[in-house]
């Protein structure tokens, strides 16, 4: 009689883990929980003792054991540390990226192992597949829910005993079976934003971290016409939150933040929704986390024709990738993208299948970006 498999399962108090555990438990899974915290909140705002509550009840619900262990020291180091940084720096940055890499398959992948489990779930919209003998990542079924951009830095051999059972669902689906399984958080809203800020405003917990440095808004001409509460709290394309007015008789359309230019310490602005100055032929990375091997046009430094989400709610695009250096890389774009912000990332497509992304440093306009030869499919 072959054993069941030993899966431990990432219960973060939510409907999509909680229904991770049920159907693993359902499949004949010897199943364990753990929930993981990486952030001490003394002032209440962070959900998290009442997620620990939820992540109970769940298992009371389906008589599975819950770990409970805490990477709040390593979270800060790895990932807040870098959060910051960015943030000062004026770029925009993305948490849940580095946050996937360092801990939740990092970090709590190998805590898995140490409960003798032969591998970690977790309640993402993804799948994997394999080639060549490899993991690799691929989209959700459910497109509006696919998580594959937030895991694209997560490397193969990170991924060779990771289970995403909820690849093939459908987030209605998900509440369906955690009502029909009776599970606790079957109506619970879904987690929003990022846990070490809360419900609190954004400046507001910036400002414990970062300074203020207010300065001055300006147009492209270098005309003065606001000011701002600090580079940090704004991202490209921003429409919201300016305060800006009529100035010297203009029209009165909108202002979007179009450039930030910490040098001088001034927020750029222009007015138009699809103003050139908000629009980018390209971009430049940093290094590229591939989900197993590079390429093979890539490997050969030759453009590559694939896809790119430079965010996570955009459509992808075509492009042209090309190795810059030894890890980075540059990317055209075969139609200019609106508000490519540095600090977020540039995830790459071949279908359904993440090839891996890498975070944006600059962006170009197109009388910036270099032609490059005739790209060759991924």
């Amino acid at each position: 009689m072959s054993k069941a498999p030993r899966t431990v399962v990432a219960l973060s108090g939510g409907v999509d883990s909680a229904v991770a555990a049920w159907l693993l438990r359902e499949q004949g899974h010897a199943v364990e929980c753990v929930h993981m915290s990486n952030w001490d909140d003394a002032d209440g705002y962070c959900e998290a003792a009442a997620d620990l509550r939820d992540a109970r009840d769940v298992c009371d619900r389906l008589g599975l054991p819950l770990h409970r262990v805490s990477f709040a020291r390593e979270y800060r180091a790895a990932v807040f540390d870098e959060f910051l940084h960015e943030a000062r720096a004026g770029r925009t940055p993305n948490p849940d990226v580095l946050c996937n890499r360092e801990i939740k398959f990092g970090l709590l992948r190998r805590y898995a192992r140490r409960l003798g489990a032969d591998s970690l779930a977790t309640g993402h919209y993804a799948r994997l597949g394999r080639l060549d003998d490899q993991p690799i990542l691929l989209r959700a079924r459910d497109l509006g829910k696919d998580q594959s951009y937030f895991l694209h830095a997560v490397s193969a051999t990170d991924l060779a005993d990771v289970r995403f059972p909820l690849g093939e669902l459908t987030k209605p689906e998900v509440r369906r079976l955690a009502a029909e399984a009776g599970l606790p958080v079957a109506a619970k809203r879904d987690s929003t934003g990022i846990c070490f800020i809360g419900e609190r405003p954004f400046a507001e917990f910036l400002a414990s971290f970062i300074a203020p440095s207010p300065g001055p808004i300006v147009t492209e001409s270098g005309e003065t016409v606001g000011r701002h509460r600090g580079l940090h709290l704004y991202t490209l394309g921003q429409r919201q939150g300016l305060r800006i007015g009529g100035v010297g008789g203009r029209a009165e359309a909108a202002w979007y933040v179009a450039e930030k230019r910490p040098d001088r310490n001034e927020l750029v602005v222009v007015q138009g929704h699809d103003h050139p100055a908000l629009m980018s032929a390209g971009l430049a990375t940093g290094p590229v986390s591939w989900i197993g091997p590079a390429p093979a046009g890539w490997r050969r430094r030759r453009p590559l024709a694939c896809r790119v989400k430079t965010r996570y709610r955009q459509a992808d695009q075509d492009c042209s990738l090309t190795a810059a250096g030894a890890a980075a890389a540059e990317v055209v774009f075969d139609r200019p993208q609106r508000a490519v912000t540095p600090g977020q990332y540039a995830v790459f497509y071949l279908g359904d299948r993440c090839l891996g992304g890498a975070r944006i440093e600059k962006t170009g306009r197109r009388r910036e970006i270099e032609p490059l030869p005739e790209a060759e499919a991924c």
